[in-house]
């Protein structure tokens, strides 16, 4: 048991402990205010405050973990051996940095709190955060940081207790238009067809035709493929369908559909089954409850996992919503974009709510790539280079690797083979 004094247990301060020590480190940990029970504690222990007690562990405390609110903060970015840091301490502090504040100000996103431009999807720009500006997006420095400080406490508690965690990889996919052609209806498929015809994409016509014949040549009625990769591989995954009315951005065969709600119900006897929440619910909260409850009735098990259309977040409304609704873990923490780790962690954490001063009952799972940042790369080898380079970064912290890939990209007619890619993925980081 490791006992940490400090001079005020606030809930970001409680909130971060458990974090860094319990969820990442594998460390049962306490907290006191009282000198005399710090002074007694024969075990493993660190002063987190202003000024050190005696010669023991000390981490000198920045504010932030005791303030309420949101601060217009000072960050300025340092090296601590070839890792990224900010908020310095002093010469008496063993560590260079307070490592719990600049924790807890990357996983709470309090940055995204701040002024801030949003995007055309209401979403907060890559450009503007602390870890873009400062190239350190593909590194999960808050678990490098962690387990940089079990080096220094091994050192000096030679007998410390803890259990790390394992690394572990899974598959999060992503099924907003679970077909191309198939089942959308004779309205929906006449005008595409005429669309098609009209914008001269006769390879997708002739698409249309073989598919009108044969659904089960639907270019993204690739499930069963996906099913036998996850069995092959031993992968955990998780299929996001959404589940929701036709809208300007939501797309997907109607949910009245039989063969589309018995092919939910198919895989959801192989792989784990969630929602991807519909762009119209993302500011409707009894929709996204709807939504939850008409799939929830077609698998006929809790739907607990969820995943907003377009990784749209909005802090800290989201996650109340997505709280509201019941939901216990979200996928949407990352950058469609980029590559990399929105709150600069690979272990999952839940949900601190800042306005509040309150941890939300709902764990955040940050996946590291979608596959739609790799659109535009030259070919499968140049994909697969930054894929492992994250997967090792993710590797050497114990974390959870979680990718997210669409059927529609991999039954899509692309320069790169989406099927062999995602195969090489699977090969490469299962284990």
């Amino acid at each position: 048991m490791l006992l940490i004094y400090t001079h005020k247990i606030t809930p970001r301060f409680r909130y971060t402990m458990k974090q860094v020590f319990t969820r990442i480190l594998g460390i049962e940990v306490s907290f006191t205010t009282k000198v005399e029970d710090f002074i007694k504690h024969s075990g493993a222990k660190i002063t987190y405050t202003k000024q050190p007690l005696q010669n023991e562990f000390f981490v000198r405390s920045n504010d932030l973990l005791f303030e309420q609110g949101i601060n217009d903060l000072q960050i300025t970015v340092h090296d601590w051996n070839g890792v990224p840091c900010f908020f310095r301490t002093g010469e008496r502090s063993t560590l260079p940095f307070d490592i719990f504040s600049a924790s807890f100000y990357l996983l709470s996103r309090y940055e995204e709190y701040l002024p801030h431009v949003k995007d055309i999807h209401d979403r907060f720009p890559v450009k503007d955060s602390i870890a873009y500006r400062n190239k350190f997006l593909k590194l999960p420095v808050v678990d490098i940081w962690g387990y940089r400080l079990l080096d220094e406490l091994k050192i000096k508690f030679p007998d410390l207790e803890y259990k790390p965690k394992k690394y572990r990889y899974v598959s999060a996919i992503d099924v907003t238009t679970s077909h191309c052609f198939a089942y959308r209806g004779v309205v929906r498929n006449v005008a595409g067809f005429f669309y098609d015809l009209g914008t001269l994409k006769f390879k997708r016509v002739g698409q249309r035709f073989k598919v009108w014949f044969n659904p089960d040549e639907d270019p993204y009625n690739n499930f069963t493929f996906l099913i036998d990769l996850h069995r092959k591989f031993k992968t955990k995954s998780v299929f996001f369908f959404q589940f929701a009315d036709y809208s300007t951005y939501d797309k997907n065969v109607s949910p009245n559909n039989n063969k589309f709600r018995y092919l939910i119900k198919s895989i959801a006897d192989y792989s784990k089954v969630a929602l991807a929440a519909s762009y119209s619910s993302f500011n409707d909260n009894e929709l996204l409850k709807k939504e939850k409850k008409k799939l929830t009735g077609v698998i006929n098990r809790p739907i607990n996992s969820s995943r907003l259309r377009y990784n749209r977040v909005d802090l800290p409304h989201t996650y109340r919503n997505l709280v509201d609704a019941e939901f216990v873990d979200d996928y949407t923490m990352g950058y469609t974009h980029e590559v990399g780790f929105r709150a600069s962690t690979c272990t999952p954490f839940y949900f601190y709510d800042i306005n509040l001063e309150v941890q939300q009952p709902i764990r955040i799972h940050s996946f590291a790539f979608h596959d739609y940042t790799f659109v535009s790369a030259v070919n499968e080898d140049v994909v697969m280079g930054q894929v492992l380079a994250i997967a090792e970064a993710i590797k050497a912290v114990n974390g959870e690797f979680v990718s997210v890939f669409s059927n529609e990209l991999l039954g899509g007619d692309e320069k790169i083979d989406w099927m062999k890619l995602y195969e090489t993925v699977l090969k490469q980081c299962h284990v």
